[in-house]
């Protein structure tokens, strides 16, 4: 019997260390077994700034005239008052992670500049870089074609002005709810 419980204490720690080691190389690659991977969060940082919205921002505009098309700055610096940053980033899974970095200068309360990628996408661009929905197949059409349009059934017409109006449904009776 003492020697069952010497053994136990011996293979019970080597057991438990290799156990640990086991978690730690499952731990260090992107899916767990081969086939189980975690779930990753979508990080969205910032405002989008579209190339439409870049261009309709021009020097001279007020501060107010500049947020409202281009949303309050990710970033107002203390030592630069008359400096905004609109700094965006997305990490999505299933699409390449994108950063842009979009600069306004002010000198008072009037722009004077406004600094931005040159590769500031249209908002179409945008929305296709994110959609991770397209490899799923093919897009339902919205349009019914003329003659599918012609095989639907004719709505029944108003009555006009002057014709009798078909008499409304006869008054339900319900007995009462206490007795």
């Amino acid at each position: 019997m003492y020697s069952i419980i010497r053994w136990g204490r011996l293979v019970g720690p080597l057991a438990a260390a290799a156990a640990l080691c086991g978690c730690g190389s499952l731990q260090s690659s992107d899916n767990v077994l081969g086939f189980v991977t975690p779930y990753r969060i979508e990080v969205v940082q910032g405002n989008v700034v579209t190339r439409e919205m870049a261009a309709a921002v021009k020097p001279g505009m007020s501060r107010a005239q500049v947020r409202d098309i281009l949303g309050s700055p990710l970033l107002t610096d203390a030592f630069h008052t008359d400096r905004w940053d609109y700094i965006f980033t997305i990490r999505r899974s299933g699409a390449e992670p994108q950063r842009r970095v979009v600069t306004a200068h002010f000198q008072g309360e009037q722009l004077s500049r406004l600094e931005a990628d040159d590769a500031l996408p249209t908002e179409a661009q945008f929305v296709a870089s994110i959609d991770t929905f397209k490899k799923r197949g093919k897009t339902p059409q919205l349009e019914l074609t003329e003659q599918q349009l012609q095989a639907l059934p004719t709505p029944t017409p108003k009555p006009q002005p002057g014709e009798a109006e078909p008499a409304p449904p006869p008054a339900r009776t319900y007995p009462p709810l206490e007795p």
